[in-house]
């Protein structure tokens, strides 16, 4: 594990996570200041105003640490990368909202206090991002679950309850046939293709390279996140069916029975295609073109808990050279 003890950390904090929970909890910003050198910053109400805090702190901070949900994850690693400083800044998380998918992958624990230990002394690891339209993520999808995410952001009730509400979006969502152009693929039989057009009417298609959606769902379970590749998965049910098989769609059981591809970059094609990048709603396009950054995020986390989601398992902190993904054969 690392020392951080002369590394310059800034917390950025969302003080709206998890409704509002953070004002009755000072003692973790108190335990953030003893733990951590550094600073503990607020961010403001806004996307573009958190992204804008990020890029400042990121001109002298070794290590930024988003502590918040998802959404503040999306914001500071957007900051991170307008900086233009994502190969020297170490990225944290320490979770305190309601979906908190990322943090699963990187094997920190749910509880903030604990959490504070990986940033002290985690493991340092390289990860993929993707990039979708001029956004950075770890994972996305287009179609119904994205629908379900543009019905939270209109309603004003938060957390689960409110994903649970706008879920009812999932029942009426209407399947249209979409394209698929995939480069350098590989499809679930491992053939390899420098070019595949898939046609779809998929209910939902989760593209990315980490594996949780909120709420520890397992959405990804094949995806790695250090191996070169986009992870694609076509969910081609109707909603119901959906919602029957859910159960084993959470725990990621039925997902090795879907389609399933590897690519380094894919468009997406057909009509107000419902966007959604690290659980904030992006909207709806017809056409989305997105693309894996290989190795461009180095994070603090536990290498051993999230080692089944990494092709490197023992790679020593200082390597930290992304891994080459092996280039596509065939037509």
């Amino acid at each position: 594990m690392e020392n951080n003890k002369d590394r310059k950390i800034v917390c950025l904090i969302n003080p709206l996570a998890a409704n509002k929970r953070w004002k009755r909890r000072r003692r973790l910003r108190a335990e953030l200041v003893k733990r951590l050198p550094g600073s503990c910053l607020d961010t403001p109400r806004t996307k573009e105003e958190t992204v804008a805090m990020t890029r400042t702190v990121c001109s002298s901070a070794d290590l930024v640490v988003a502590v918040g949900g998802d959404g503040t994850i999306a914001d500071v690693l957007q900051g991170i990368f307008e900086s233009g400083r994502q190969e020297q800044v170490i990225f944290g998380v320490i979770p305190f909202g309601s979906g908190n998918a990322f943090r699963k992958s990187l094997g920190i624990p749910r509880n903030p206090f604990r959490a504070i230990k990986y940033i002290q002394e985690g493991d340092i690891f390289p990860i993929d991002l993707i990039k979708i339209e001029d956004r950075v993520a770890a994972f996305a999808s287009i179609g119904s679950t994205a629908a379900v995410t543009g019905e939270k952001v209109r309603n004003t009730i938060p957390g689960l309850l409110g994903h649970l509400l706008a879920a009812r979006k999932l029942l009426f969502y209407k399947r249209n046939e979409n394209v698929l152009e995939l480069s350098q693929a590989i499809d679930q039989k491992g053939r390899q293709y420098e070019r595949l057009t898939v046609t779809s009417r998929f209910l939902d298609c989760v593209i990315g390279n980490s594996n949780y959606f909120g709420y520890s769902w397992l959405v990804a379970p094949q995806a790695k996140l250090d191996d070169g590749y986009l992870d694609i998965i076509l969910f081609e049910m109707p909603p119901l069916i959906y919602i029957l098989l859910f159960p084993f769609i959470y725990f990621g059981w039925m997902q090795r029975k879907l389609k399933h591809f590897k690519a380094r970059e894919v468009t997406v094609k057909g009509q107000a295609l419902e966007v959604q990048y690290n659980g904030e709603y992006l909207g709806a396009l017809d056409s989305v073109h997105i693309q894996v950054l290989p190795g461009v995020l180095k994070v603090m986390g536990n290498r051993k808990k999230a080692a089944r989601f990494l092709v490197r398992k023992d790679v020593s902190p200082v390597d930290q050279q992304p891994v080459a993904a092996k280039p596509a054969t065939g037509s």
